[in-house]
């Protein structure tokens, strides 16, 4: 088994130990998914020193139903798998899970580059996970360097504007404690005072710094720039 595998089995492993299901599941690569179960599968990209698209789908969707509950429609499907996926790409290092969605994952399973694993309860069929790794700029074993070609090309875009985004802290609550917050309630996150606060453009962690208040607003003094270029090709 190759590190890449490796990590990528590490992966479905840390996943199954918070999908919603009664026992934790059994996980067995495997070499191709059997047609028609890519659909209504819960997919999300994650970017980050180890970047991948992740795909999660479940043979019975009764538990992520009950998870979800029915007295709101706040919570989805894609929410209530996300923690698994969040798990799963944890494992890949620093970095950020974008957006979950309710999606067909066929592209992701169908890629040769994907590694697949079953999802079984004491050799029953559970479901199934798909993880397509792209370490520093590469897809699968084809490495594709940043060169001066890109570099030039990335000056054409120099004056679009991307979304800056400042993360103090992080926190999980449960559907129940979300529903009773009220003007006044204190949230704790889930890093200590004075800690480096994150700073994200596009979603994704380009650098570290602190809050400082400047003529009574809020800003970023950066202390730390991450190594981003490799993830620009």
């Amino acid at each position: 088994m190759s590190p890449t595998q490796t990590l990528q089995t590490a992966a479905a492993e840390a996943l199954v130990g918070l999908l919603p299901t009664p026992v934790p599941l059994q996980v067995r690569a495997v070499d191709a998914i059997p047609a028609g179960r890519s659909a209504g599968a819960v997919v999300g990209s994650f970017v980050g020193s180890t970047s991948a698209d992740l795909a999660v789908v479940m043979t019975d969707t009764s538990a992520v139903r009950a998870a979800a509950g029915t007295d709101t429609p706040l919570v989805a499907a894609a929410d209530v798998l996300r923690p698994a996926l969040e798990a799963a790409s944890a494992v890949l290092g620093s970095g950020v899970l974008g957006d979950t969605r309710i999606d067909d994952a066929s592209a992701v399973f169908a890629d040769p580059e994907t590694v697949l694993f079953e999802l079984s309860d004491n050799g029953i069929e559970a479901g199934w996970f798909g993880i397509r790794v792209r370490a520093n700029g590469a897809i699968g074993n084809s490495v594709r360097p940043l060169n001066d070609s890109v570099v030039g090309k990335l000056g054409r875009i120099s004056n679009v504007e991307m979304s800056l985004t400042v993360e103090i802290g992080r926190t999980r609550m449960s559907v129940r404690d979300v529903l009773a917050l009220e003007p006044g309630a204190v949230i704790e996150l889930d890093r200590s005072a004075g800690a480096p606060a994150d700073v994200l453009l596009n979603g994704r962690l380009i650098a570290h710094g602190e809050i400082v208040v400047i003529d009574q607003d809020y800003a970023v003094r950066i202390t730390q720039i991450l190594d981003v270029a490799e993830g620009l090709s």
